[in-house]
């Protein structure tokens, strides 16, 4: 059964920087991608970032890119998003996410995410 759950969120400054960690079970964790997806209230969920299993290659949404960075540490089967230079509008609800092979697919539903941790919360104050 594949477990996922998140730390790290909290209330932060516009400008400040917070690192999200999601650790994972169930699987072996080195043999899939992972990912970060957000949903603010009111709003769809969407998506932040993922990252094949070998961690090397990421993507990443526009409004993430060169703030946000992905990573995997396969010792301690956990991956993390470090979240640098936060606006307001990166509030929301992040989730991690586990997917169903070693790549991920940026045309397929959810990026191939299969599995869905129960989130953490970000709020940047401005």
């Amino acid at each position: 059964q594949v477990q996922l759950v998140e730390s790290g969120g909290g209330l932060v400054q516009t400008g400040g920087s917070l690192r999200l960690s999601c650790a994972a079970s169930g699987r072996t964790f080195s043999t899939y991608a992972m990912g970060w997806f957000r949903q603010a209230p009111g709003k769809e969920r969407e998506f932040v970032a993922v990252i094949t299993w070998s961690g090397d290659s990421t993507y990443y949404a526009d409004s993430v890119k060169g703030r946000f960075t992905i990573s995997r540490d396969s010792a301690k089967n956990t991956v993390y998003l470090q979240m640098n230079r936060l606006k307001p509008e990166d509030s929301a609800v992040y989730y991690c996410a586990q997917g169903n092979g070693r790549y991920y697919n940026i045309r397929g539903r959810d990026y191939g995410m299969d599995y869905w941790g129960k989130g953490t919360l970000v709020t940047v104050s401005s």
